[in-house]
């Protein structure tokens, strides 16, 4: 389930990420050869005017072929290439704003019907018109005892137990007071995976590492807020221009890292990672898993903006030099850079996603 699951997700957001392409490339003009929902080899396929519309044999997303669009041809009327410079960077952009406006939709959709959300526990008013509070896992310390018990990420805690004592988890701080009383000792904690209910002995951690205390998880009270459905719209925009901005923080932290320690965080996760987490987030609820479409949504667009060769940011870049030199790159200059960019990309993609096996094994 988890990776049908996963397969649609993906097929979406890159659909609708070329869907972008396919509009814009229509409105300024240039002949699209084929749009295609998956990827080759054709499967079925159905000619429309100047365009095949085909459903391919690979399930991942999508493809938009527009004439011209590897430099070729720049002569040819209708290509690619032969539109103007703002023609262009429409086409490249479109993508990238068909992401975040479907992060916006979804996010509108949760801000109408609901969406979970982190509590400040000091704010009496905001618990008051939370529903279905619950306290989640939001990170499991590595080698930490809540690692050794099986705890996982987004699990809801139940009760902690020491002897007769029985403390109800109601709040993050219920956590921490009673890993706290108890740090060195053996406890039992119960908890939640879906429908699925775990009681596991955890020995708590009498002198724990600093900022991970004794148990080794991040508690965080999480609840149902809605909102009138004429708010939703402004806060779903609100909320994706948010996680922009933090999505951005990311990825620029990530590149600092890599530059200063020759490491990626491990907090970075390609496709393996991601459809656990999607699987994770579905087992939580369907709200939480639009939320977690869009945030993924939101990281599809920002990382394809980065001026990267291959990407629609690094083709973006060749047109500010285009326009810069008065005259565009040679198209095989071009298509190498971009070629040795792809080909960065998919070791990178290996590499993530390899270590993401290794994790779950």
């Amino acid at each position: 389930m988890t990776a049908i699951l996963f397969i649609l997700v993906i097929s979406l957001l890159i659909f609708v990420h070329e869907f972008g392409h396919f509009i814009m490339a229509k409105r300024a003009g240039m002949r699209v050869e084929e749009f295609g929902f998956g990827f080759p080899p054709r499967l079925w396929g159905i000619t429309r005017g100047e365009t095949v519309y085909s459903i391919n044999w690979i399930p991942f997303g999508g493809f938009v072929k527009v004439f011209g669009e590897d430099g070729e041809h720049a002569a040819a009327p209708r290509s690619f290439s032969s539109g103007t410079a703002w023609q262009r960077f429409a086409v490249l952009v479109a993508g990238i704003a068909m992401n975040f406006a479907l992060a916006i939709v979804f996010l509108t959709v949760n801000n109408a019907v609901g969406v979970r959300t982190a509590l400040d526990e000091a704010d009496q008013s905001a618990l008051a018109n939370a529903t279905q509070k619950a306290v989640y896992v939001a990170r499991v310390a590595p080698e930490s005892p809540a690692e050794a018990a099986g705890m996982r990420t987004l699990d809801v805690l139940v009760s902690a137990q020491y002897g007769s004592a029985v403390q109800p988890i109601m709040t993050a701080a219920d956590v921490q007071m009673f890993t706290n009383v108890y740090k060195g000792k053996t406890v039992q904690f119960t908890f939640k995976r879906g429908d699925e209910v775990l009681v596991k002995d955890v020995m708590l951690r009498a002198d724990p590492p600093e900022g991970q205390g004794p148990l080794g998880i991040s508690p965080l009270l999480i609840g149902k807020v809605s909102h009138p459905w004429y708010e939703a719209p402004v806060r779903g925009f609100l909320d994706a221009v948010r996680l922009t901005g933090v999505t951005i923080q990311g990825y620029v932290g990530v590149l600092v890292q890599l530059v200063t320690t020759g490491k990626v965080g491990a907090d970075l996760s390609g496709p393996i990672g991601i459809a656990s987490l999607t699987g994770q987030a579905a087992r939580v609820g369907w709200d939480y898993l639009i939320q977690f479409v869009a945030m993924i949504s939101i990281n599809l667009a920002v990382l394809n903006a980065f001026p990267f060769p291959a990407l629609d940011g690094g083709r973006i870049l060749f047109l500010a030099i285009e326009k810069i030199r008065g005259a565009p790159l040679a198209h095989t200059t071009e298509g190498l850079v971009n070629g040795i960019g792809f080909l960065v990309l998919l070791l990178a993609m290996i590499l993530i996603t390899a270590r993401d096996v290794m994790q779950l094994l």
